[in-house]
């Protein structure tokens, strides 16, 4: 595990990560038996990988704040309820209305936060770092899904 990668979420992010709400995260299971807090940071850490290995200029603020922000829907999916039928297609907008309510994000975070599920939400991301949460968030959620989850972040993080 790069210890660099995890200083950059924590100067960008330590607002969302110690937020209440994001600390309510953790118990909520996301996929597997990964929380949606540790999915959230396996996506900004993946993110930063990325971003390293193919030397891409991005905003690294908005990348990590977005990729922290993208699944901040604040329930569990997992649970029969008819306003969860589409979570897939509808916790993007769920998710970015409530990180508004908390923080103040840009365009870019918004798009991020929006976006994720692209191409199951039809317009596409307008933004690199909205492409590359997306990215990382469908690798991330492919090996939570049907790997063993108990995979440890350097190995979910090795391209």
């Amino acid at each position: 595990m790069n210890q660099d990668y995890i200083n950059v979420i924590k100067f960008y992010g330590s607002d969302i990560l110690n937020s209440k709400n994001m600390l309510k995260q953790k118990e909520y299971i996301q996929h597997g038996d990964v929380s949606v807090y540790e999915h959230s940071l396996r996506v900004a850490y993946l993110s930063i990988k990325i971003v390293s290995k193919f030397h891409l200029r991005v905003n690294m603020r908005s990348l990590i704040r977005g990729a922290l922000l993208h699944d901040y829907f604040l329930y569990d999916w997992h649970i029969k309820d008819k306003s969860h039928r589409l979570h897939g297609f509808t916790h993007p907008k769920t998710a970015y209305k409530n990180a508004k309510k908390e923080f103040k994000l840009n365009d870019i975070e918004k798009d991020i936060i929006t976006k994720h599920m692209f191409p199951l939400v039809i317009i596409p991301p307008v933004y690199l770092e909205s492409y590359i949460v997306t990215i990382a968030d469908k690798i991330s959620a492919t090996k939570e899904t049907f790997v063993h989850s108990n995979i440890k972040l350097e190995e979910l993080c090795s391209l």
